[in-house]
């Protein structure tokens, strides 16, 4: 949950840190640093509380070098603070360590090794850097053996992404991982280390994976893996064809918003991808003959992934007629159900680092299962580690508030089920025209995102003072309902839920009070009537109740329209106005509407 810039071999190396942490602020804002090294006998560390911006305004002229790294901090132990901000250093000011993850075992290593260390920090980071530091100067070991020393001692069941600097051997930039994503990016006379291409892209578009449990040695000429036990090994690069534009919002003044404009387009780069001239999906043949074995699907996910999942769970039952079942994945990892004889699983993950994920999938590798991750990162871990990889194609999505990988997500799902589908022989899967559907879906998003003006009025009118608001629906509108709610509530601070609006009268009603928001979500013929009686209900207790209602089922009062489309689309037009709802709230509180407080981006910590 934090993020990591290593450059080597340039003398713009503050620059490259700065720009890379700027483009992973996602990750975490709670606290910045850079350390770098001019090879000269000059080093500056300079840490900052909060934002890239202070960091980088406390940068002074004389603050150069030829390497360096860098970090910007989601606070895991200790508290946002320039004493417990990265980098971490040892007691004689040797060692720098940045490092994303956490270390299950610090305490131990603390008393067995380091029990005569005044430890500056409240970070298992630090412990990583003193320990180090102690196996080289007390052991007389060289810098890599250590680091391979400690490596061996931290607990398998830590994650991590270090990258190490040495003020003997400033040149160089000691890398290693686990379950924490990193990866190494390569110049010309130079290379660099990152948590996400996006932070490199400026400097090179070709990159070399970075396995877990591995150590790699990154010079300004040359870059070397190894094993956990020393052993070199070989990898190829690979090449990542993104515009460095893509990251950047252009004159958007958050990427939520431009993030939320790019779902039309992403919806047909979706059908480009995935369906041919004939819309017959274009899926490898392979997985679907592996699906084809299954007797229930199990999609796992986590936040707005899990979302997605609830959606998805409805297009597989109705167009594959095979159960299918959706799980928290945190719950899941220590918690699995009984199991079907053939399952298959499908992993949901924007970032396809996501911790809780990652345990399940390593937990049903184990018992022999196969799986498919949906993600937006190709080369991510659980797209590496999966039986097979779908692309959501969305693009970079630097907002912490998901909203163009939920629809690419969802409408990734309807692709696959689909396919599933015809290769089932199942006769509805067949008789879906997605192709033409998604042609609607992207006309109809760009008709709700160019209808902003109203969308802030309401959000204005509606949202801007309560504390509490709802979302409810019944079926595929309760899904939707679950993501809304979450939108509103992790940008703007409402505390909002999402409701089956059926349930309401099973207790959560005592919460309606005078101007309440509740926002109801109708798309589903066979249902519509009863969330509007379900409104009435609120509505004769005071709240203030808004609708997102689908064409064909609208009455003359609802607040918002959307276009018609397929039911089992809908998730994909009627949490648009959602976003823009949570979006405009946001706005209009004043807040940071891409950097909620205590959320990162990508969650690479259980």
């Amino acid at each position: 949950m934090c993020g990591i810039v290593g450059v080597t071999g340039t003398s713009q190396s503050v620059s490259v840190l700065i720009e890379g942490l700027e483009r992973l602020e996602y990750r975490g804002y709670d606290s910045a640093g850079i350390y770098v090294n001019d090879q000269t006998g000059n080093d500056y560390l300079v840490k900052r509380v909060g934002r890239i911006s202070n960091l980088k305004n406390a940068l002074t002229d004389e603050i150069h070098g030829t390497a360096g790294i860098g970090h910007t901090r989601w606070a895991t132990h200790g508290v946002p603070n320039e004493t417990n901000a990265h980098p971490q250093f040892s007691a004689d000011e040797r060692f720098y360590l940045v490092h994303n993850g956490v270390i299950e075992n610090f305490e131990q290593l603390k008393e067995e090794y380091l029990s005569d260390v005044e430890f500056k920090s409240q970070t298992d980071t630090e412990v990583i850097a003193q320990l180090v530091d102690r196996f080289v100067v007390e052991y007389k070991m060289d810098t890599q053996s250590a680091f391979l020393k400690v490596l061996h001692l931290i607990s398998d069941d830590s994650s991590y992404a270090f990258v190490l600097m040495d003020r003997q051997t400033p040149d160089t930039l000691y890398v290693a991982k686990n379950k924490s994503p990193l990866l190494v990016g390569v110049g010309d006379g130079f290379n660099l280390v990152a948590s996400d291409a996006v932070a490199m892209l400026k400097q090179t578009h070709t990159f070399m994976e970075i396995q877990d449990r591995e150590v790699v040695l990154v010079k300004p000429d040359s870059i070397t893996i190894r094993d956990i036990e020393g052993n070199e090994m070989k990898r190829d690069t690979f090449r990542v064809d993104m515009d460095a534009s893509a990251a950047d919002k252009g004159t958007y003044p958050f990427y939520m918003l431009k993030e939320v404009d790019e779902q039309p387009v992403v919806m047909r780069k979706i059908v480009q991808e995935y369906l041919n001239e004939d819309g017959v999906p274009v899926i490898d043949q392979d997985l679907l003959e592996t699906m084809k074995k299954a007797d229930r699907l199990y999609i796992i996910g986590a936040g707005t992934s899990y979302h997605a999942g609830l959606v998805g769970a409805r297009m597989f039952e109705r167009l594959t007629k095979v159960p299918t079942q959706v799980f928290i994945s945190s719950e899941f990892a220590y918690e699995q159900p009984i199991m079907s004889e053939r399952p298959f699983f499908i992993f949901l993950t924007q970032s396809g680092e996501t911790a809780d994920s990652r345990e399940v999938l390593v937990n049903i590798k184990k018992q022999g299962w196969p799986s498919l991750t949906i993600t937006n990162v190709p080369k991510s871990t659980l797209s590496r580690e999966a039986s097979y990889t779908l692309l959501l194609h969305a693009g970079p999505e630097i907002a912490v508030a998901s909203t163009k990988a939920y629809t690419a997500q969802v409408a990734v799902q309807a692709v696959l089920a689909k396919a599933f589908g015809m290769a089932r022989n199942q006769q509805e899967a067949v008789d879906f025209d997605l192709k033409q559907q998604l042609g609607i879906v992207a006309v109809g998003m760009q008709a709700i995102v160019d209808s902003k003006d109203q969308l802030e009025s309401i959000a204005s009118r509606y949202l801007a003072t309560p504390r509490n608001a709802f979302y409810i629906g019944r079926g595929i509108d309760w899904s939707v309902a679950l993501e809304s709610a979450l939108k509103l509530k992790e940008i703007s601070y409402v505390q909002a839920e999402g409701f089956a609006s059926g349930e309401l009268k099973h207790g959560t009603i005592a919460l309606i009070e005078s101007k309440t928001p509740v926002i109801g979500i109708i798309t589903q013929d066979r249902t519509a009537g009863l969330t509007r009686s379900n409104l009435q209900e609120v509505v004769s207790r005071g709240a203030s109740v808004l609708t997102i209602v689908s064409k064909h089922l609208a009455q003359a009062d609802d607040t918002i329209v959307l276009p018609d489309v397929d039911p089992l689309l809908t998730p994909l037009l009627s949490v648009v106005p959602a976003q823009l709802l949570a979006y405009y709230t946001s706005l209009g509180k004043g807040l940071d509407v891409d950097k909620p407080r205590n959320l990162a981006k990508s969650v690479t910590v259980q």
